[in-house]
């Protein structure tokens, strides 16, 4: 073979790889930006119920059409304490089902039509205004590509066979043995860790197939290594991670090597059966060959390579599923809890979750709701201190500790949204993540009003001035109604509830018009002389940032209802 025929080969080879890879990509995105609400569903749906957890992660890897994506997300989703590790690995399980919808895929007999699908749809994605439409067409475009990338494989993959010695070269990895099924299971293995994708090896390994480079058993044992491979990402992403998400990482990598070992114990039987099946289902040997525009090619065992990847992994996780919980037993003795505490997180946030835009906001928004529940936390000890003469020192501490860590988790919430916002998202995902910014925001003023309060009764006490039982009493009858306020304002947030507007204003004219009176009937303490020009101004200042807590409250209920 000429050099100029290696070299047409091998970018022929990497083209169609490249565009495989770029179409598994689309997919995913499209996918889900189409099926967003419901993968955000199925994520919260998620419980300690093995079979839930398994149908989740198959249905969500069976979206995203990437099982290394779903198990990086699930360690991050680990990482963040959100998903604890038998949810993580029985939606594990699940994602390896759901990958092999991928093999299956490419089964599906129009690799031909993949340009023109791919045309088509990339003229609808450019010129459509409808964003459904759009994304749907980007999934489209996605499978146009990897239909158009694969032909482009199996196209280079064909002048292999008339390399002089290559097929004696390639028998060397014959699985007419015990080690030499293993051989070809390492090739797989170390194939897949370097592309990182088992989707796009499986797609080099059916062109191999399909050209009659390897035959049916190498390529079962191929795929088999494949699946090993795959669990490197999920690895890689799990360095830095806590204990929890390395177990989880780790489970990925004990399912698929233990899976490796029992099925090459019954290799020969295995990949009989699946050829006794093809011969049942069309009539057809697995090696049967057709002749088409002088190229003979091996059609049959396409269905017989996605028949072995779907056989392998439904029947790991039959033989895995009942032993979810000794698993993670046996998991917490190969990761180890670390001598040295782990330092914990100020938010679940974490960025292995940007694979998944959609799942991600979804995370976010959960620290948003936090950051509520802690303002409220804040408020509770904000009146013990207000109330009690000699409040411990520990007490004050902690609120302007609460204070700080808040401005930390607006600023980590913003950076996380932010980094979501800057890929191509859906415009749902990108108004929920502006919503959530300004949110942040918000609850981060609400926190500084809070410890200013605290500053300013503080000053009082120190100077021996404290406040008069009347203002005590009218400052905790108003702090009373802005906790409520600020419970309902975070009822809200949590319910997502875009009809809270009207409730808001009406309850924050009352608020202030409350501190309105509270203000008067202090100006009337004053003119009596009963109060300090120092605490006459002070106690006006705490007045105004009770009233600018409920500004902030009520500016949240705007951006629930749309209108910030």
């Amino acid at each position: 073979m000429e050099a100029k025929q290696i070299l047409d080969m091998i970018f022929t080879i990497v083209g169609g790889l490249g565009i495989f890879l770029l179409g598994m990509m689309s997919i995913s995105d499209g996918m889900q930006a189409i099926a967003g609400e419901r993968l955000r569903k199925l994520v919260n749906a998620v419980t300690n119920n093995r079979f839930i957890a398994c149908g989740v992660g198959t249905f969500v890897t069976s979206i995203i059409q990437s099982s290394s994506v779903t198990t990086v997300i699930v360690v991050g989703l680990v990482n963040a304490g959100i998903m604890n590790l038998t949810q993580a690995i029985g939606v594990i399980f699940g994602a390896n089902i759901g990958t092999t919808m991928t093999a299956w895929i490419l089964v599906i007999k129009i690799s031909e039509y993949g340009l023109p699908l791919l045309g088509v749809s990339a003229i609808i994605y450019l010129f459509t205004k409808k964003e459904k439409l759009r994304y749907t067409a980007m999934a489209c475009m996605g499978l146009g590509m990897v239909f158009f990338g694969l032909e482009l494989m199996k196209n280079g993959f064909a002048p292999l066979k008339a390399v002089p010695g290559f097929e004696a070269w390639f028998s060397r990895f014959s699985p007419s043995s015990y080690f030499g099924v293993m051989r070809c299971v390492l090739v797989g293995t170390i194939l897949t860790a370097i592309v990182q994708s088992s989707s796009a090896t499986i797609g080099i390994t059916m062109g191999l197939a399909f050209n009659g480079i390897i035959d049916y058993p190498t390529a079962a044992a191929l795929v088999l290594g494949e699946n090993i491979g795959t669990t490197i990402t999920a690895w890689l992403a799990s360095l830095g991670a806590s204990t929890t998400a390395k177990r989880a990482s780790y489970a990925h990598i004990v399912f698929n090597v233990i899976g490796v070992l029992w099925i090459t114990a019954i290799f020969g039987f295995d990949t009989k059966a699946i050829q006794s099946f093809i011969i049942w289902q069309t009539g057809h040997e697995v090696s049967a060959s057709t002749i088409a525009d002088g190229k003979t090619t091996f059609p049959y065992v396409m269905e017989a390579i996605a028949i072995t990847h779907t056989c392998f992994n439904v029947l790991n996780v039959i033989v895995f599923l009942p032993f979810v919980r000794q698993l993670a037993m046996l998991l917490g003795k190969i990761v180890p809890d670390r001598k040295i505490p782990e330092k914990p997180k100020l938010t679940a946030l974490d960025i292995r979750l940007f694979d998944a835009p959609v799942i991600a906001i979804e995370q976010s928004q959960r620290e948003i709701v936090a950051m509520g529940d802690v303002v409220l936390d804040m408020m509770a000890k904000l009146k013990e201190v207000f109330l009690d003469n000699n409040p411990p020192k520990e007490k004050r501490e902690k609120l302007f500790q609460q204070e700080i860590e808040l401005d930390v988790i607006q600023k980590e919430i913003v950076e996380f949204v932010s980094q979501i916002m800057t890929g191509s998202i859906p415009h749902d995902v990108e108004e929920h993540g502006r919503r959530q910014i300004r949110m942040a925001d918000e609850y981060e003023s609400i926190s500084d009003y809070i410890a200013n309060i605290l500053k300013l009764n503080l000053k009082l006490k120190d100077a021996n001035q404290p406040i008069t039982d009347e203002g005590i009493k009218a400052v905790s009858d108003l702090h009373d109604k802005i906790t409520d306020y600020i419970m309902m304002i975070n009822n809200a947030v949590k319910e997502e509830n875009s009809q809270i507007l009207k409730d808001a204003q009406s309850k924050g004219r009352y608020i202030t018009g409350l501190m309105k009176k509270y203000r008067s009937e202090h100006i009337a303490r004053v003119e009596r002389g009963q109060a300090s020009p120092l605490k006459s101004i002070v106690y006006t200042d705490i007045l105004n940032s009770y009233r600018r807590i409920k500004d902030h409250g009520l500016n949240i209920a705007e951006v629930l209802a749309g209108e910030k």
